[in-house]
């Protein structure tokens, strides 16, 4: 058989959303890498007499005349009584199948066999490759100008009444019934487009670790409870009831430790588990590429993962579009971001950052604003461009949307064509040099609306980070084929118990304190500043990590400010506080959400659609059924006894 060059399939492009788009596939993919080709399967090879000799979306003009046998499901049946016509799909992509007993002697058997497919039955057919009737041929699709004369079809395996059809939009069908179904969501193209992308960015993350030295090690599923920001999932001990290992939330300490045992240069593709509130970009089970490196700095790890982003990125950028907005990513420290932006997850692919009002309203006699600066609150403003000619309905939403965030309202004035505040229900409490200095200092234009948000500076920075978002949004500023990363840096080592009134950890409690910042850890904790990072883009966090605590006093003061006692730092963290006494290097890692990274490369707003087998909101698998009750036996033998959950 003639040799089969560049195969490619017909599949389902994340870009341009339209299906036909090839997908270069297993060893066709490897071999047009190498510049050679693929051998179709010759017919004295030891292959069953149903299985394939080519994939379907791999058949070319130039396999015109060959017999060929192919695998897969019925994508869609048409009978004209005398011809049958299939379009057989599978993971490579359609090819349509002619069932026609006129045009090819002695296969009737298989014309009988057609009139029984219905769609999603899994099917094998033999036949002769021919180029389609001139003006029948399908653009669309890369087999599109040929089609398999069937002699021979079997039905491998029927298949039942669909509970939602494959060829509809994702969005049009019940996301449950998806999940309770996912063995068949997952045929779809676009679908397999995602998972084979997925796999892909993970083959690219391995090479690109391998080459610059990393080991890939596993580290245990079942570890013992720690504090890292979001509730264990725990797991009963049978043989001592009362004591339980937990699912890891991340890593961590094991890593931490694989440094003190001199590896170095340590990664994995790592399963975490959290047991917290379910969001669009989250998920209770997870994956990471987490890191760590001895003997580094705050500077080498942000330099090996902003190298590892912009490879994987660029590696798609033909299939996804998506390309990488600024390079280097810039870095900015936690509490510039907070100031720009009101958040540390900012979205940089527009400005309209956030304008403090404090220096031009030193004198001013409108209550409101004077009040909540007296009291150490702020009056900070953002600009809507052309804001100023929406309705009047308009910006009346635009005070409920703040209300929504979290704020008791929202003042603003528009910026008329003279370059003046005239207008706007905050504009006649304000003195004419105070506007003018805001417009300035706000940077609006004729036509503009400024909004203000006077409050405490948590709801301040909360609420105008989301209006900052909602405008640009509206206004359609966030380019969706741009990856803007940047770093946030210097966060905060601690932060406020709002429960206990104590200290917590900002970020995460083993992140090394600045230089010279332990001196404030009784005076004035909230001053200090830690070797922390945050990779983020477009808004959501993409990587997070830490130069971490080697020195077990360090470490022991920082539990201590949170407070632990002796007894529970030895109980909880003696291990590492041990590890650390024999000669632990300085470390530091990072860990890149692989979900997250899929996801933005695909451009879907919901972290469930780039993983093969997700969960729903709480945690509830609709295809196992799970959670589920166990047996009273089960529970017997781990020593555990189930309470009904209290009444109101």
């Amino acid at each position: 058989m003639a040799a089969l060059t560049n195969a490619r399939g017909a599949g389902y492009n994340v870009r341009t959303k339209r299906r036909g788009e090839p997908i270069p596939f297993g060893a066709a993919r490897r071999a047009a890498r190498r510049g050679e080709s693929e051998p179709v399967a010759s017919a004295t090879s030891t292959r069953a007499s149903w299985q394939r000799s080519i994939e379907s979306g791999a058949v070319r003009p130039e396999h015109v005349g060959q017999v060929v046998t192919v695998n897969g499901w019925a994508y869609s049946v048409r009978d004209h009584g005398g011809v049958v016509f299939i379009d057989l799909r599978d993971r490579t992509g359609l090819v349509q199948v002619v069932v026609d007993p006129s045009r090819v002697p002695g296969s009737e058997q298989a014309h009988r066999e057609a009139q029984k497919v219905r769609s999603e039955f899994c099917l094998a057919v033999t036949g002769r490759v021919v180029r389609r009737l001139e003006g029948m041929e399908n653009p669309k699709i890369a087999t599109g100008a040929v089609e398999i004369e069937a002699s021979e079809l079997v039905i491998l395996n029927p298949s039942r009444t669909l509970p939602f059809p494959l060829d509809q939009e994702a969005s049009s069908v019940n996301e449950e019934l998806r999940l309770k179904y996912r063995y068949l969501d997952l045929r779809r193209p676009e679908m397999y487009r995602k998972m084979h992308l997925r796999h892909e960015l993970v083959r690219r993350v391995r090479e690109y670790m391998y080459r610059h030295a990393f080991l890939e090690i596993e580290t245990p599923m079942m570890t013992k409870s720690s504090p890292e920001g979001a509730r264990d999932y725990l797991v009963p001990y049978r043989l001592q009831p009362g004591l339980f290992y937990a699912l890891p939330q991340a890593p961590q300490q094991y890593k931490q430790l694989l440094m003190v045992g001199g590896i170095e240069r340590y990664f994995q593709i790592a399963k975490c588990f959290r047991d917290e509130a379910q969001r669009a970009d989250r998920q209770p089970e997870f994956t990471q590429i987490d890191l760590e490196m001895s003997f580094a700095t705050q500077d080498d790890v942000l330099n090996l993962v902003e190298g590892l982003m912009i490879e994987v990125v660029e590696s798609f950028t033909e299939e996804t579009g998506k390309t990488i907005a600024t390079r280097p990513f810039p870095r900015i420290p936690y509490d510039e971001a907070m100031r720009r932006f009101g958040t540390d997850k900012p979205d940089i692919r527009f400005g309209l950052e956030l304008v403090d009002c404090a220096p031009y309203l030193g004198a001013t006699q409108f209550a409101v604003f004077r009040s909540v600066l007296e009291n150490g609150g702020q009056v900070k403003a953002v600009r809507y461009p052309g804001g100023a000619k929406l309705p009047r309905s308009g910006m009346d939403e635009l005070v409920e949307k703040s209300k929504e965030f979290g704020a008791k309202g929202m003042a603003y004035f528009l910026v008329d064509d003279a370059g003046k505040a005239s207008k706007g229900p905050v504009a006649k409490f304000l003195s004419e040099e105070e506007k003018a200095a805001l417009i300035q200092a706000a940077e609006a234009e004729p036509g503009d609306l400024v909004a203000f948000i006077a409050d405490s500076p948590e709801t301040t920075a909360k609420v105008l980070d989301r209006l900052r978002r909602l405008i640009g949004e509206r206004l359609g500023l966030m380019d969706r084929n741009k990856l803007a990363y940047c770093w946030i840096t210097d966060f905060p080592v601690f932060a406020k118990d709002e429960e206990t009134g104590g200290w917590t950890f900002e970020h995460n409690p083993f992140a090394m304190p600045q230089e010279g910042h332990m001196e404030w850890i009784d005076s004035d904790p909230a001053r200090m500043r830690a070797y922390c990072y945050d990779l983020v883009c477009n808004g959501y966090e993409a990587a997070s990590g830490a130069v971490r605590i080697h020195v077990p006093d360090v470490q022991i003061a920082v539990f201590k400010k949170m407070g632990l006692s002796d007894e529970q730092i030895r109980a909880r963290f003696g291990h590492m506080l041990d590890a650390f006494a024999y000669g632990a290097p300085p470390h530091a890692g990072i860990a890149p959400g692989l979900d997250r990274m899929v996801m933005l490369l695909t451009d879907d707003e919901n972290i469930r659609e780039v993983i093969a087998f997700p969960k729903m909101g709480g945690g509830y698998d609709p295809l196992m059924d799970c959670p589920s009750p166990v047996e009273e036996a089960q529970l017997n033998e781990l020593g555990l006894m189930v309470k009904p959950p209290k009444k109101g």
